[in-house]
């Protein structure tokens, strides 16, 4: 599902490094024996419901190496990465001893998965909080109301305040990614108009404009 690449810089090869980290030890282990190995980085991508419920990803890596007459080969190995539950953008996840070999059996590196989620069609995670634009019906945001909002986890019943304007934001505090500790549900206020392309809503808005003495550019300053 992931292709993700398994030596420095996860978004180009930069086989120069590779081979600085490969000499670098070689030449070490002419000192002295069990030269540790280097550590590998990728990027992996996520859907943000991961970060709810936890899960197991499974990606594939290109890894190059040194073969026995001195060229540079690419492996492809598969792996099973564990993603616990309340994990973060940017976050690492270590996998010991998945990176570069040692040599004269030194222990080989880990490799370094940075977590990166999908663009999810609703949510934006910021760091711990996730952020969602909520519509509301005209006579919700001037009435007030409860109403439900749907999450990666369940569904949340959510008061709207009476008078409630288009951009108004609402925390809900401990509703967020639930990392340790969780972070905030915030919630931007959207006044959704419904159109009047029947009769009976056109006579509704009508009567609206005849009864309420209301003017939304009164306070503009022009």
């Amino acid at each position: 599902e992931f292709s993700e690449r398994g030596f420095p810089g996860a978004e180009a090869a930069d086989f120069s490094d590779f081979f600085a980290e490969l000499f670098g030890r070689m030449g070490g282990a002419a000192r002295g024996a069990h030269a540790h190995g280097g550590d590998h980085h990728a990027k992996i991508l996520l859907d943000l419901e991961d970060s709810f419920t936890g899960a197991t990803r499974q990606i594939s890596l290109r890894v190059p190496r040194m073969d026995a007459k001195g060229r540079v080969v690419l492996d492809t190995r598969t792996l099973n990465v564990k993603i616990p539950r309340g994990i973060r953008e940017g976050q690492i996840v270590r996998l010991a001893g998945q990176g570069a070999a040692g040599l004269d059996e030194g222990k080989p590196g880990d490799l370094l998965l940075e977590v990166h989620f999908k663009p999810h069609p609703r949510f934006r995670a910021d760091g711990r909080d996730l952020l969602l634009t909520l519509p509301v019906a005209p006579w919700e945001a001037a009435l007030g109301a409860v109403v439900p909002v749907e999450l990666p986890d369940g569904t949340l019943k959510v008061r709207i305040p009476a008078g409630a304007q288009s951009g108004r934001q609402l925390r809900v505090r401990g509703r967020g990614i639930p990392a340790d500790p969780p972070g905030d549900l915030l919630l931007e206020i959207r006044v959704v108009l419904p159109d009047a392309s029947t009769p009976k809503a056109r006579e509704l808005y009508e009567t609206m404009a005849r009864e309420m003495p209301f003017d939304p550019r009164g306070d503009s300053g022009d």
